[in-house]
């Protein structure tokens, strides 16, 4: 399978430009969607972190209380990096598994932090969605609400927009005209499906 990471810096509209590819019947794997998964109620992972964080990391429900996580790891550089050990394999190995079984010209993986992780190593090529900084913050408090300082901490916690664009073969500025993005994705689609009959 011909596999076309999609990435960006939060606020950026991934999901919107994932959803273009989506209409052309190519298979979408969310990276976000399965690490949500692997966290589920009844989860080991869940389990690990309720032990880790506290009673206080979960829902009246019993479901994982992301902004509290969100705000813990966001503070404390040793939370975050004992949080991603534990789940970047997790996640690793449920992505793997739905590109393995994936019927479709080519395959697009949405992860916002395809190149902080070692999932770049699963793509073919990389298609960076790009706006500027002053835009990912107005989007993200617009979107989520909660704390600019939070959202600036994740935007730091990513890769900066300067080695994201390096890395990227492929790049869509999403503070365009609409019909203009479309045209652009429409040629990269006839170029993926070519890229991925020579695989």
């Amino acid at each position: 399978m011909y596999v076309v990471g999609l990435t960006g810096g939060i606020g950026s509209g991934k999901s919107t430009i994932a959803k273009f590819f989506m209409e052309k019947n190519i298979a979408l794997v969310d990276a976000d969607k399965l690490a949500r998964q692997v966290v589920s109620q009844g989860t080991p992972a869940l389990s690990k972190i309720t032990d880790k964080f506290g009673p206080r990391i979960l829902k009246e429900d019993g479901l994982l209380n992301r902004e509290i996580l969100r705000e813990i790891i966001f503070n404390d550089k040793t939370a975050k990096i004992w949080l991603e050990e534990l789940l970047h394999p997790l996640i690793k190995e449920v992505l793997v598994k739905f590109i393995d079984a994936a019927d479709s010209k080519y395959l697009i993986l949405e992860s916002p932090l395809l190149l902080e992780t070692n999932q770049h190593n699963l793509v073919d090529r990389i298609l960076v969605v790009d706006v500027s900084e002053a835009t990912q913050l107005k989007r993200t408090f617009k979107r989520d609400g909660g704390s600019q300082s939070t959202i600036k901490a994740i935007m730091n916690s990513q890769l900066s927009r300067t080695d994201r664009l390096d890395k990227a073969d492929d790049i869509i500025n999403n503070e365009r005209p609409v019909d203009s993005i479309e045209k652009e994705l429409e040629s990269l689609h006839t170029k993926y499906i070519s890229l991925a009959q020579k695989k």
